[in-house]
């Protein structure tokens, strides 16, 4: 039996996170700040809902990116370096957030991006929790990505691309901003054959909590600014 979270109720322990059910842990509860802040610092993430009720991961293995182990082709390498794109953070975390939810996911009838998961997530951003990579083109939001920051660990949530190349030019560009602030670890969640490519990799729970255990402790809440370079 998976457990029904009320309000006031805590998550119970990862270990009991239903792997046959890609590591479903809890359903319920509500997505306010306090209780979503609880559930990162735990290595626990909501994943969609089922009839307005959050459902509650904690997958193991996780996927992680280590910042060191980014892998930049040639051909991003190229487009990093070319005028052809413009890149900010913190600008328009709400854009980022409609634009990841309206994005259609292979193997995905819909989205998990709902409207009370954005309206908790634009929430965090107030409070200085959560932050966005944004992609431009020709003044045109073309691409980007959201997630929370806790100390100097990274928690990606979602992408989105409506040009070639777009999102992993957010993630470039996030790995850089990550690796200037000292981050430790980005959180990947699920693998991905894309995020795969990109040099992130399955790691055991865990190591996962341990390593993130320390990284947490580490840093402070800030809004981001991002200086543009062509230096790749």
């Amino acid at each position: 039996m998976i457990p029904f979270l009320g309000p006031l109720d805590q998550f119970p322990p990862v270990t009991e996170a239903r792997q046959d059910m890609n590591g479903l842990l809890a359903v319920g509860g509500l997505l306010l700040p306090d209780r979503l802040l609880d559930a990162y610092r735990r290595g626990i993430f909501p994943w969609g809902t089922i009839e307005g009720q959050a459902l509650w991961y904690s997958p193991d293995p996780r996927m992680v990116m280590f910042p060191e182990n980014f892998r930049l082709s040639r051909s991003l390498r190229r487009l990093l370096r070319s005028d052809a794109l413009t890149i900010s953070a913190d600008r328009d975390f709400p854009a980022v957030i409609a634009a990841c939810a309206a994005t259609r996911r292979r193997g995905q009838d819909g989205t998990w991006i709902s409207d009370e998961m954005m309206e908790a997530y634009t929430r965090l951003h107030e409070l200085g929790w959560a932050h966005s990579v944004e992609v431009w083109e020709e003044g045109e939001l073309v691409g980007g990505l959201y997630g929370l920051a806790i100390g100097r660990m990274f928690y990606g949530e979602s992408m989105f691309s409506r040009r070639d190349n777009a999102s992993k030019f957010a993630f470039a560009y996030l790995i850089r901003l990550l690796r200037e602030r000292g981050f430790g670890m980005i959180d990947c969640q699920m693998h991905t054959d894309h995020l795969a490519s990109l040099g992130a990799a399955e790691i055991p729970r865990s190591e996962f909590l341990q390593r993130m255990q320390t990284l947490i402790g580490q840093g402070e809440r800030s809004v981001w600014q991002l200086a543009v370079s062509t230096d790749w």
